[in-house]
């Protein structure tokens, strides 16, 4: 397999960060998608607490990229809402679906970002708060901080933390049996609370997108975007630039196809959980390890992909320029899905009929069977690849 990934000094399975920490303690709940603390508050035996952190990624570094070449400051809010989803819905999977807090911590270089940027995510991440409590979820900020540290960010990193108290009988533990069906729901499309096309990129791989798509003059131009340990062979090696135009079924700027901001399914898995939490054999979000996600939460058994949505158009795009090989791809990039629920298969139709209610396309993706040890199968139409 490709080490393509690697060579720009990221990874998509974390091995050495699941390494440090496989000795401490699980939690409440080890299978949970999060882990899952005693309700530290008031000690009660029926709550439990959750708590989770994460960032936009290198997401931010083409978001900036995006603004010095075209100035348009409302980029900026896709990435408030990457940094808040990769938290939400994580937390979502776990069972954690409404009365969440939130806070910000935003390191910048201020020679390079001013302000105006600062504010224009601060405000976004309101914004979206905003409209998830008008979806019917209470989730709040409780602040945040920004910090000048240029000696350590080169442009600028936006991270959120989440918090949630719930009920312990509330917690979605992980328990994926052989014989389930697998339900995927697309991370593409417009769904009924987006405003515009989502390209289904998320927030993961964005490192690899950005140097397989964009060309040299990136390099040159905005030596700040990336690091410079990295081999500069392995930089911008791509064609085009981000005004540029991809064409699949229609047109695409290639900017806005690689920042197309995360996809929340939040109002999507409340209603999952509160209508069929004791039904379901588990939540996962395909972030880190993409399709390969799964993994880390079976155990002697054989995950089946086999009926993967056809890529959409910017996932075409990276299978067309990148330099990852195509069995890296899946564990880089999501490829059409970032949500799956395991379930008996009488029961997933009723997850089709309630994902088509947000206008969010899902269907039965795969299975899985009894093995010996733990294995995820792709099947696409280019090739079979086992993990």
């Amino acid at each position: 397999m490709s080490k393509r990934y690697e060579g720009l000094g990221v990874s998509a399975d974390k091995e050495e960060i699941h390494k440090a920490i496989s000795t401490l303690d699980k939690g409440l709940f080890p299978n949970a998608f999060c882990k899952i603390l005693p309700d530290l508050s008031s000690g009660s035996p029926e709550h439990c607490n959750v708590i989770h952190a994460d960032t936009a990624g290198t997401k931010t570094s083409l978001a900036y990229l995006y603004w010095k070449e075209t100035g348009d400051i409302n980029i900026w809010s896709g990435i408030a809402q990457d940094a808040l989803v990769m938290n939400i819905d994580d937390l979502a999977c776990a069972g954690a679906i409404d009365n969440i807090v939130i806070s910000s911590t935003i390191g910048r270089n201020k020679h390079l970002i001013p302000g105006e940027v600062i504010e224009k995510i601060i405000l976004s991440t309101h914004d979206i708060l905003t409209k998830l409590q008008k979806l019917g979820i209470s989730i709040y900020s409780g602040g945040g901080e920004t910090a000048d540290v240029g000696d350590i960010v080169r442009t600028i990193d936006v991270g959120i933390t989440a918090f949630a108290r719930l009920k312990r009988e509330e917690v979605v533990n992980i328990n994926i049996h052989p014989g389930a069906v697998i339900v995927g729901f697309a991370s593409f499309g417009q769904s009924s609370y987006e405003n515009e096309y989502n390209s289904g990129i998320g927030s993961n791989g964005l490192t690899a997108a950005r140097h397989d798509i964009l060309n040299k003059s990136y390099l040159k131009n905005h030596p700040e975007s990336c690091s410079p340990e990295t081999n500069e062979e392995f930089q911008y090696t791509g064609k085009y630039k981000l005004t540029d135009s991809f064409f699949s079924d229609k047109e695409y700027e290639v900017g806005k196809l690689l920042l197309s901001p995360t996809r929340t399914y939040l109002p999507l898995i409340r209603q999952i959980i509160l209508d069929y939490r004791t039904s379901i054999q588990g939540i996962i979000h395909c972030t880190g390890g993409a399709q390969t996600k799964v993994k880390k939460f079976i155990r002697n058994l054989r995950v089946v992909k086999n009926n993967l949505f056809d890529p959409p158009p910017v996932f075409k795009m990276l299978q067309k320029e990148s330099l990852c090989s195509a069995q890296e791809l899946y564990q880089v990039y999501n490829m059409g899905h970032r949500l799956e629920v395991y379930c008996e298969e009488q029961m997933a139709e009723s997850l089709i009929d309630l994902a088509r209610s947000f206008n969010i396309e899902a269907k039965i993706i795969g299975y899985t069977e009894k093995h010996p040890s733990e294995e995820v199968i792709v099947k696409t139409h280019e090739g079979s690849y086992t993990y």
